[in-house]
């Protein structure tokens, strides 16, 4: 299932929301291409989407849930990249 959070991370003079898969990376990435979010967009675990693509994304079927929600279901996914990996990433 695709997960989005609301809006609430400033960057770059607007808000982002994260939009994740509970079960499949190829499934977020199925869904942001089909739905015009830039590759370049993802972030290891899920992708930074703007404030303005929020509503177009639920409407095309991204299920709207909390931030501690989208986290507590990322986890359960084993799709989670934790900080320290992140910092190894890069």
């Amino acid at each position: 299932m695709i997960l989005i959070d609301d809006p609430r991370w400033p960057a770059h003079g607007r808000l982002w929301a994260h939009l994740v898969s509970d079960s499949d990376l190829d499934e977020l990435h199925a869904f942001a291409a089909a739905n015009g979010i830039p590759r370049r967009g993802f972030d290891l675990d899920h992708y930074d989407v703007p404030d303005d693509a929020h509503a177009r994304l639920v409407a095309a079927g991204a299920h709207h849930v909390d931030g501690h929600e989208l986290v507590k279901r990322l986890i359960a996914s084993g799709l989670r990249v934790t900080a320290r990996q992140r910092r190894a990433a890069t």
